[in-house]
């Protein structure tokens, strides 16, 4: 197994509450993301949208299964990959960071396990997809 961290930084003219419900709210990602469709399959513990929600993000044939595992409202979500992707012990963590001019920095990392030997893929997809899934938040907010 290879042990990739990825780390992907945006601003947004936003701030960060404005950015944070559409981060959190899974529904609104096929408005703005390059994800074509969303479904909640199961709502979270205290919050059909918080911690424990599981989300389903689709694209072509590919379906994502993430769990959110962290809240601080406003400023960061976190997410583990349950299924869709060969990696293992996949999370994520976007921090947002209020600017002195009342936007947003947006910073998204993520770190998970792959066979030997796909890392240098895995590493180019996954930075593409987050950057990509950054600036696309960053715009629509």
């Amino acid at each position: 197994m290879t042990h990739v961290r990825i780390a992907v930084s945006t601003e947004s003219k936003a701030r960060p509450q404005a950015l944070f419900a559409l981060l959190l709210d899974g529904a609104t990602w096929p408005q703005w993301s390059m994800f074509d469709s969303f479904r909640l399959e199961r709502p979270g513990k205290n919050d059909k949208l918080g911690v424990g929600a599981i989300r389903v993000f689709s694209k072509w044939t590919t379906q994502s299964r993430e769990e959110i595992v962290e809240i601080i409202p406003g400023r960061k979500l976190s997410y583990v990959l349950l299924s869709g992707l060969p990696l293992r012990n996949y999370r994520a963590d976007v921090v947002l960071t209020p600017r002195s001019d009342d936007g947003t920095a947006i910073d998204w990392t993520a770190s998970f396990d792959c066979r030997a030997g796909t890392g240098w893929f895995w590493r180019l997809f996954m930075r593409w997809t987050l950057s990509t899934v950054a600036a696309q938040l960053a715009k629509a907010a």
